[in-house]
């Protein structure tokens, strides 16, 4: 009777230590991390904090813009942009004081390659140094109290395009003997982004320019 006891606590044991190893084999699992392929583009040119607070400090010019597409008609054949202009309605419009940290990435943007993930890339000091401004419904905005220098202004404009396409669902002979072919007609809905962008120069202060962003 003793020997059957002692034999089940050692059982139990047993099933125990198997629970704890199995336990301890699943905690050593490898988790294959996500591949990034990217190629990040980056200035060598030191970002001048000074020289971009000043550059950004209140002065009395104003830059007033409208920022719009006008999107591709591709039912041409050819895409041409000849549709009705899309104005940029809310959107956020953010301005760059253009250092010589602000040239270099200009003139690695124009290397950039989405085929080959090759982007150009600013720093988060960059980033931060900078002004916003939202537009209306008609795509205007305005960026006041600012001193004679260059600028870089971008924005992004999401927008959608849809419409209806003839779809082939076959064919077949008709009374003459000749072959017909058989069209649906077909929705769609493209969601398009386009960056819209431009550099501006405020030559003295006190003037008002305006500009395109398109």
């Amino acid at each position: 009777m003793k020997n059957n006891v002692i034999h089940k606590a050692l059982c139990g044991c047993f099933i125990i230590a198997i629970f704890i190893c199995t336990d301890s084999v699943a905690a050593q699992q490898y988790v294959q991390p996500e591949r990034n392929d990217t190629i990040y583009l980056t200035p060598k040119t030191i970002f001048d904090i000074a020289k971009a607070k000043a550059a950004l400090a209140k002065g009395k010019s104003t830059i007033k813009g409208v920022a719009f597409i006008r999107p591709e008609n591709s039912s041409l054949g050819f895409n041409i942009k000849t549709g009705k202009k899309l104005f940029a309605d809310r959107i956020k419009i953010s301005l760059y004081p253009i250092t010589p940290y602000f040239d270099e990435f200009l003139a690695l943007k124009k290397k950039e390659n989405p085929r080959k993930l090759k982007y150009a890339f600013l720093s988060k000091e960059a980033i931060s140094y900078r002004l916003e401004a939202i537009t209306n419904s008609t795509g205007e905005f305005t960026f006041p109290e600012m001193k004679p220098g260059k600028y870089y202004i971008e924005g992004v404009l999401n927008w959608t395009q849809s419409g209806t396409y003839q779809q082939y669902t076959g064919s077949g002979y008709n009374n003459y003997g000749g072959r017909t072919n058989y069209y649906t007609n077909q929705n769609y809905v493209n969601h398009n982004s386009e960056l819209l962008t431009k550099i501006v120069e405020v030559k003295k202060d006190g003037e008002i320019v305006e500009i395109k962003l398109k």
